[in-house]
């Protein structure tokens, strides 16, 4: 095997060929420090277009929530009678109840059915419905109507607002106590 090949991996430096230690200028000693001083920014567009990114999401969701849950899309007002308020809820107590509404009952139709779900939010508004749901009077409901439900205030999407007696006209409910006609003698 022949030793003469050029070795460009080691090289030999000869004592006259030693370099002198470099004398940093003013201006290279400030550039080198503005350099080391200076953070890469190399990626940052993607780093800044995925932080936008989430950062709108967040926001349409916030903004989802908001309308979905605490929003209400319906305001409006119920006329009927009402059937039934009860205290319910396992972590959430919340006042439900269930109403008949004037737009169900037919007069030819004896079939008694609640058709309105409602969700009372305080213990004021909760007291003057049971005491309606046990006069029997007609009464306007004005409620708010959510698209979800959330756990504190109630199994139904209707919110109530508001409980007063319809004045409108005057009229008990069909159901209460309905006094059985008197049979009739055919001669």
């Amino acid at each position: 095997m022949d030793d003469n090949f050029d070795d460009y991996f080691t090289e030999e430096i000869l004592p006259e060929e030693q370099q002198q230690p470099h004398q940093e200028t003013e201006k290279e000693r400030e550039e080198r420090e503005i350099k080391e001083a200076t953070i890469e920014r190399r990626g940052n567009t993607v780093k800044l277009v995925l932080a936008l990114i989430i950062v709108a999401m967040a926001i349409f969701l916030g903004w989802w929530m908001w309308q979905h849950y605490f929003h209400p899309y319906r305001v409006s007002q119920e006329k009927g009678w009402i059937m039934k308020v009860g205290n319910e809820g396992t972590l959430f107590k919340t006042f439900e109840g269930e109403m008949i509404s004037e737009n169900y009952i037919q007069e030819d139709i004896g079939v008694m059915k609640s058709d309105f779900l409602f969700s009372i939010p305080t213990d004021s508004l909760a007291r003057t419905a049971m005491r309606f749901a046990g006069d029997g009077k007609r009464v306007v409901l004005t409620y708010n109507e959510y698209k979800g439900t959330v756990l504190w205030r109630g199994n139904s999407r209707h919110v109530v607002v508001s409980i007063e007696p319809d004045t409108d006209l005057v009229k008990d409910n069909p159901y209460k106590e309905a006094k059985p006609e008197a049979p009739q003698d055919k001669k």
